[in-house]
């Protein structure tokens, strides 16, 4: 079937951004505190992505253990949400979704130079020797176009980037991506109360008993929100082989992870009990927690053997430190067994170190008005397993952002003084950039 149509430009702007989850926003805002016009189109009815509408309950860190390695957007972010004293812990803090939300609203609605708009998709790019030429958008007004001189995919998907014609990676050998959550918000967790059952033991005797209808071992478990203990986030119940391209693949897994919670609620009642005895779900999200979908191919492939260097670049946008963090990829125990010892071992950094994060990470390879940030950077798996969390794609959304102000007057992202960009990213980095930077560039003299 041949479908045509005539749609209208309805923005024509310096930098458009797709997706307004944490790169998203940080892209979004940094251009515009460049002086650039922006447009960003988010798909949901909120800001924010797996931290807001997936109910992701808690921040990754945001420090190496000495030094904040997240400034600019990111770093007021967290420090609205969880206060700004200089807590340099690389455990995770809990969130609550409602206080993120406004904190995203207030900072986006600040700068009079983004215009946004939610319930709006992404559907179709329209590109030509690698140059992209217009984004296609559907909302409840239609379908409609966006011209921009650079284009920013903060999909976590990379639609904008796979639509324009770019290569792209996914999932492991056989194209198997790491398995998805549902998460989940539940009340009357009392984390005052102690539980004396051992909780790998329990979850034995709940397998034996049939409680669960599969065997996973690895659950990240309940976070306490950073402002209210009445109700807890929940990371719970892996949906395995669930593939964030296609829908319903993504059906399918939503369905599962809805059907595990009353598995759940009899676990944590009747076999940890303690807190969790008169523990009630509340809400299940309204997306599904993905960690794995496409990765970009960029000028620079990062990759675990560079996490394992500490690798240092000449065109290093920021530094991170999050452990290699790959879910089991089946519900047995030799994938948990698995999982514990790269975790906790093999893939996880000491206090004071991290590795750099290449601007041409940021740059795929057969595009040439177009960067990606977030999740589906230009990485390996190893290292997307690292980049993936919310303070790693503050970091490179904010790179993008202050790459696109400045690659705007040339509409190609490789024109620009990579020297410079790094200048203004410090300097948006706010009062504590030197200590904060300090690390990459001693390495690097």
């Amino acid at each position: 079937m041949l479908y045509a149509k005539q749609i209208p430009v309805k923005y024509d702007v310096d930098v458009f951004v797709a997706g307004g989850g944490p790169s998203g926003v940080a892209a979004a805002v940094t251009a515009a505190r460049q002086g650039k016009s922006v447009y960003l189109a988010e798909n949901n009815g909120c800001f924010g992505g797996s931290g807001t509408t997936g109910l992701v309950p808690s921040f990754a860190q945001f420090t190496d253990g000495e030094r904040f390695l997240v400034g600019g957007v990111g770093r007021e972010v967290r420090n609205s949400v969880i206060g700004e004293a200089c807590d340099y812990s690389r455990g995770f803090t809990g969130i609550k979704p409602e206080t993120l939300k406004k904190v995203y609203d207030a900072i986006v609605c600040a700068e009079p130079n983004i215009r946004f708009s939610f319930f709006t998709r992404l559907i179709d790019v329209l590109s030509g020797d690698g140059h992209v030429e217009c984004a296609v958008l559907a909302a409840k007004s239609g379908i409609f176009a966006v011209k921009a001189k650079i284009y920013v995919d903060c999909t976590g998907d990379a639609d904008l980037c796979a639509m324009a014609g770019a290569d792209t990676e996914f999932g492991d050998e056989t194209g198997t991506a790491m398995p998805s959550t549902l998460c989940s918000l539940w009340s009357d967790v009392d984390f005052t109360q102690k539980s004396g059952a051992d909780f790998m033991q329990s979850l034995e005797n709940a397998f034996r008993d049939g409680v669960f209808s599969v065997e996973d071992r690895h659950i990240s478990g309940f976070f306490p929100s950073s402002d209210d203990s009445s109700v807890s986030g929940a990371n719970i119940g892996h949906c395995f082989g669930a593939d964030a391209r296609d829908e319903v693949s993504l059906t399918k897994a939503m369905l599962r992870g809805r059907s595990y919670m009353d598995e759940f609620a009899k676990f944590y009642r009747e076999y940890i009990g303690g807190p969790y005895k008169n523990m009630h779900l509340c809400y299940t999200a309204d997306m599904l927690g993905i960690r794995e979908s496409r990765r970009v191919v960029c000028d620079y492939r990062l990759s675990g053997s560079d996490f394992l260097a500490r690798a240092v670049f000449p065109d290093e946008i920021g530094r991170y430190a999050y452990p290699v963090d790959i879910h089991i990829m089946k519900p047995d125990k030799q994938s948990y067994d698995k999982f514990l010892k790269e975790y906790s071992h093999d893939m996880r950094y000491g206090v004071g170190e991290s590795y750099g994060i290449p601007y041409r990470s940021l740059i795929p390879a057969k595009l040439d008005n177009a960067l990606v940030a977030g999740r589906c950077i230009g990485t390996d798996r190893q290292m997307q397993a690292s980049v993936r969390v919310m303070p790693g794609c503050f970091i490179t959304g904010t790179a993008a952002g202050m790459a696109a102000s400045l690659a705007a007057q040339y509409e190609d992202t490789r024109k620009i003084d990579t020297d410079e960009l790094k200048a203004k990213i410090k300097e948006d980095f706010g009062p504590e950039r030197t200590r904060e930077t300090e690390a990459g560039e001693a390495k690097r003299d």
